[in-house]
């Protein structure tokens, strides 16, 4: 009874501190995804899949307060050329957004997409009601229920140009909740690429719906707020013969906790999911994800990096789940963290649950500190301790970066790692 009454009190405080969007097609999935979220309540310390991260801030009906910080550096992917659209405190910003018209593509807001039978709605909360079992994600299914926008992309065909999802963070108490649906036809093929802070407090959902043959390609960044606290959700689908490859970079904030949910669904499909992080005080990373193998001769590669500093924490909890049937999977995890003093910690929980008998999975993890012999190695050569401590972070870094199948972007994350190295030396 006092576990129940634990849940239901926050949950119901959530609740009535928001107001639901009103809509046509989506009202319906709005209503669901309420009552599943009243039914399993929001997450509590207690839970399993929570034990290591405390939902406290994420679940409390009024933001943190996170103080708003100039940018010291260029803004990510500025160098690219892509379609621009920017949120403000969870706020579509039309002015410093580009024209949504693309060829192979067509893009639309939730906010004001009011057409019946609109193809999304057998999307959206579909794939996060999925991902609900066999494991909970109560912050999933409450942006569901209130997401106040977000883009609706339909890829027809193969677009000249990436995506490019913009946040900002101007206001210290903004609570942002942006729910993204993305349907690839078969063949077809994007790249999303998303950055910025968001808000004081961000809760993301991102649908994906892989076609047959078709190629999802994403790569975010969360940084430069140093007080940021977020919940972000991938949910994907993958069909016969298709791909999805997700990277991403992890720079300050209090609280960021990123889940993804991978189904393959379709027989030689290939879902290849990354992360670097780097952390320094008061700085909590968790990376949650459950990946699904439900055809046959399938690949998945689960790879992640942290790298943390003066009593950070870093969090993995990764499960490859092979289902009867499927048969020639082929799924890959490693999760590894760079301590950088004694105050810092990194808490794994690496899992496999396997139901077919030719498959080849492996998992692994391992925490540890600066090779003092290859460190020797460089100050020998006349690096200096810093700089040489610098090179063999981004040397550990590395393998999770190299996920990113475009050189120029892969490039330049390397580089804005090595900047906040430099920045946050000693």
């Amino acid at each position: 009874m006092a576990d129940a009454v634990a849940k239901t009190d926050p949950t119901e405080a959530m609740i009535a501190a928001r107001s639901m969007p009103k809509g046509t097609w989506v009202q319906p999935l709005r209503e669901d995804a309420l009552a599943r979220l009243r039914a399993m309540g929001l997450p509590q310390r207690r839970d399993e899949y929570w034990k290591y991260t405390r939902p406290d801030t994420l679940t409390q009906a009024d933001a943190p307060l996170a103080a708003v910080l100039e940018a010291d550096e260029a803004p990510m992917f500025a160098d690219v050329d892509c379609l621009q659209i920017v949120f403000v405190d969870g706020e579509f910003d039309s002015e410093a957004s580009d024209d949504l018209n693309l060829e192979g593509i067509t893009i639309e807001r939730l906010a004001t997409s009011d057409t019946d039978l609109h193809w999304a709605k057998n999307l959206y909360g579909v794939l996060e009601t999925r991902g609900q079992s066999p494991v909970a994600r109560p912050l999933a299914a409450l942006n569901t229920a209130f997401a106040t926008d977000g883009i609706l992309i339909h890829v027809t065909g193969k677009p000249s140009k990436p995506v490019n999802l913009t946040y900002h963070h101007k206001s210290e108490s903004s609570d942002a909740i942006l729910h993204h649906c993305i349907k690839l036809d078969a063949g077809a093929e994007m790249t999303l690429l998303e950055n910025g802070p968001a808000a004081a407090r961000f809760n993301k959902v991102l649908e994906v719906e892989v076609g047959d043959d078709a190629s999802f390609h994403h790569i975010r960044t969360q940084g430069r707020d140093h007080e940021r606290r977020a919940a972000t959700h991938i949910f994907a689908r993958l069909g016969t013969q298709s791909a999805f490859r997700s990277f991403t970079m992890t720079v300050n904030g209090v609280l960021t906790r990123n889940e993804c949910v991978i189904e393959l669904t379709g027989d030689d499909a290939i879902a290849n999911v990354a992360g670097a992080c780097v952390g320094d005080g008061e700085f909590l990373h968790d990376d949650t994800v459950f990946i699904t193998h439900d055809a046959v001769n399938c690949q998945s590669r689960q790879v992640f990096k942290k790298v943390l500093r003066n009593g950070a924490t870093g969090i993995f909890q990764g499960k490859i789940l092979v289902k009867a049937g499927a048969q020639k999977t082929d799924g890959y995890q490693i999760s590894q963290s760079l301590l950088l003093d004694g105050d810092s910690q990194f808490l794994a929980k690496p899992e496999l649950e396997i139901y077919a008998d030719d498959v080849a999975c492996s998992h692994g993890s391992t925490s540890g500190a600066i090779d003092e012999d290859a460190l020797f190695y460089l100050r020998s050569r006349g690096a200096p301790e810093a700089e040489a401590t610098n090179l063999l972070t981004l040397a550990f870094l590395a393998e999770a970066v190299d996920e990113i199948e475009h050189e120029d972007l892969r490039e330049d994350i390397t580089n804005r790692l090595g900047a906040w190295l430099q920045r946050h030396r000693g």
